[in-house]
């Protein structure tokens, strides 16, 4: 899969997660693109998950061995932690800032890197605005709609 198909792809999907929160769809950035990339090759070139650090941009990172590996199932894995986002008090929680962040209905704008080698892959996407502000939860994390 091309870096582009594999961004369009994890673009959809992002959107189709946001609709249910009622965000707005993202948009792809070249330059978030070209930054999410690089951050990529570095994780793979260490073999390690670390999140990049002071780039001023929201970051979701995924890391997957063997088999074959979509964008749209790096981004099913950070959703799903929607299961233990607590309604009840909107806020940060190191369990569900990947979900939090997918559905940040500020964030206008995603920039989608992966690199691969073997059965190894990682991704990384950079938003823009970043999301997980404290006492921002509850006007940008809006409950699915039915």
């Amino acid at each position: 899969m091309s870096e582009e198909q594999f961004a369009q792809e994890c673009l959809n999907a992002h959107n189709k997660y946001r609709a249910l929160h009622k965000a707005p769809p993202l948009t792809l950035n070249p330059k978030l693109n070209a930054l999410a990339t690089n951050w990529a090759q570095h994780l793979l070139a260490l073999n390690r998950m670390e999140h990049r650090r002071n780039s001023g941009y929201g970051e979701n990172i995924y890391m997957a061995m063997g088999g074959m590996m979509s964008a749209a199932d790096a981004v099913a894995s950070w959703y799903n932690e929607i299961n233990q986002y607590n309604w009840g008090s909107p806020s940060f929680s190191m369990g569900t800032g990947h979900f939090t962040q997918v559905v940040w209905k500020n964030s206008t704008e995603l920039g989608v890197g992966f690199a691969k080698r073997g059965n190894v892959i990682y991704v990384v996407c950079n938003y823009n605005p970043p999301g997980n502000y404290n006492n921002l939860y509850r006007e940008n994390v809006l409950p699915k709609t039915r």
